[in-house]
């Protein structure tokens, strides 16, 4: 059975959490980590998703450990829409409480 694996990198401009997992992981980068076979049988080359890995750094008492943490697709999608929609949130938030410049 022929594997690949494809690395990308996503980023969180605030603190999010996964459902598979308790606590909150810190704002930042953070690499995924994709397995998929290839199929076998078609007259094209296609492959399916085996695996989703969110690689966590570990930090204060835990720092030099990395963790592959199993996530899906999906998961991964929503955490990024909540974050997203909140750096939407706070953008407006911003422009609410910044000062008005009067007019000449």
């Amino acid at each position: 059975m022929t594997m690949r694996s494809t690395k990308t990198t996503v980023t969180f401009s605030h603190p999010f959490t996964l459902a598979r997992y308790q606590g909150e992981l810190p704002a930042g980068e953070y690499e995924v980590l994709v397995e998929e076979e290839l199929l076998q049988g078609l007259s094209f080359e296609a492959y399916r998703r085996t695996a989703t890995y969110l690689t966590v750094h570990g930090s204060g008492g835990h720092a030099g450990r990395t963790e592959l943490r199993a996530t899906s697709d999906n998961e991964l999608k929503e955490a990024l829409g909540r974050d997203a929609a909140l750096k939407h949130t706070d953008i407006h938030n911003e422009a609410e409480v910044s000062p008005r410049k009067d007019r000449p």
